[in-house]
């Protein structure tokens, strides 16, 4: 499993248009194939700082993810919005059983190994 986590700064006087950029963006993507999660959160600590969380099943369906028209959509229209440089963060998740006969319960242990802090341009390429 990949998962992004990227930071969006958005101008105090574009919240209400940034706010329906993300939303389309999250309600398109969600129905892509290998897509488990994609969301924008509200930063508590600023008004103008949104998070976005995105959960893919691998690196091909995310690869998928940034070669659709709605991505090209958002990314055009994203400057517009932005206060700043978006900063993300991809990470590979990996899980394994452990062996049955140790625990009464299979349990699953996740490693995760942290690629570095990219800007979305260059996730894209």
């Amino acid at each position: 499993m990949i998962i992004v986590h990227g930071i969006f700064p958005i101008r105090a006087d574009a919240r209400s248009k940034a706010l329906a950029l993300m939303e389309e963006m999250s309600s398109l993507s969600r129905k892509e194939p290998g897509c488990l999660t994609y969301e924008f959160y509200a930063a508590l600590s600023s008004d103008t700082e949104f998070l976005l969380f995105q959960e893919w099943e691998s690196v091909d369906a995310l690869q998928d993810h940034f070669e659709t028209p709605h991505m090209e959509t958002f990314l055009s229209e994203l400057p517009e919005v932005l206060n700043g440089e978006i900063m993300t963060r991809r990470y590979e998740v990996r899980s394994r059983e452990r062996d049955a006969r140790t625990s009464r319960q299979s349990t699953r242990r996740s490693k995760q190994s942290s690629m570095p802090e990219q800007t979305v341009p260059k996730i894209i390429h």
